[in-house]
């Protein structure tokens, strides 16, 4: 099996005339499933990252979905790393679990890994994290939104730095990117581009250009999902196959291929901000 090289897959980023990474900001698609990998990068995503368990913000995907995503798409996969959902505060089994799945996510041609990991008081797992980022190597890694969980997220970004991650994932420390968009700013603002801070956490067409133009940033983060309906003719509605909360068995969630709602997308919210470049550019 082939392992991946990120410089060799290529990145789609929307010109924003704004100075940063490639004079645009990319897409990054959180996706489960192998149709919303091919729908995201059809749609413009410039990366994937590859989980499974949505509902609990991201776990480990199979090796499964992981290999036949890469042979269905071009753009950079990105591999969660994350062994439950819950908290980010792991025992040495769980620890053994995650630095299994980052040699066979490497085996099977991830492009990057997505994790994190905290102290029982909230602080970024110096030792643990070091770790891991070592075993990633040579792949990008990416610090997922355990670091909203932080006791202080300023301290919590040169704690980053210092351990090697290229980018961090987060929603400013709040319930959505937008409310948290003050805090993201001053993390932007204090990592002069010495790490990547992506936004991420309830971004959508509506509030995206304001995120944008309100952080600075050149990288965004989303899942884009909607809902199907299943092909299942008979259905037993008597039975659900998860908790009673979960959603229907015969209602399917993947991310859109942007028609025709993320072609609105575009046309209505990245379009005017490329007025270099009306259109996807590929680098």
């Amino acid at each position: 099996m082939k392992k991946g090289a990120s410089c060799e897959r290529k990145q789609a980023w929307i010109s924003s005339g704004k100075a940063g990474a490639g004079n645009g900001f990319l897409m990054e698609v959180c996706v489960d499933s192998v149709e919303s990998a091919v729908n995201a990068e059809r749609g413009g995503a410039g990366r994937i990252e590859l989980c499974s368990g949505l509902l609990e913000g991201g776990t480990t995907p199979s090796m499964g979905v992981l290999q036949v995503v890469k042979q269905s798409v071009q753009i950079p996969v990105f591999v969660m790393i994350r062994p439950r959902g819950g908290d980010f505060l792991y025992s040495d089994r769980e620890v053994e679990v995650m630095k299994a799945d980052i040699r066979l996510a490497k085996l099977y041609g991830a492009d990057g890994l997505v994790f994190g990991a905290l102290t029982e008081d909230g602080h970024i797992d110096k030792e643990l994290c070091l770790s891991l980022v070592a075993l990633c190597r040579p792949l990008p890694v990416t610090f997922h939104r355990a670091f909203d969980m932080v006791h202080d997220p300023m301290a919590a970004l040169e704690t980053l730095l210092t351990l090697g991650f290229e980018r961090v994932l987060t929603s400013g420390c709040d319930s959505s990117a937008l409310e948290g968009l003050p805090l993201i700013k001053q993390l932007i603002d204090q990592a002069k581009g010495r790490i990547v801070v992506m936004p991420g956490g309830g971004i959508t067409d509506k509030n995206l250009q304001r995120i944008l133009e309100g952080s600075g940033a050149t990288e965004f983060h989303c899942s884009a999902r909607s809902s199907r309906d299943s092909g299942m003719k008979f259905r037993n509605s008597s039975v659900a196959m998860g908790a009673s909360l979960a959603h229907s068995e015969y209602s399917l969630k993947n991310s859109e291929e942007y028609l025709p709602s993320t072609a609105q997308f575009f046309m209505l919210v990245c379009l005017p901000l490329c007025y270099n470049l009306p259109r996807l550019c590929f680098m």
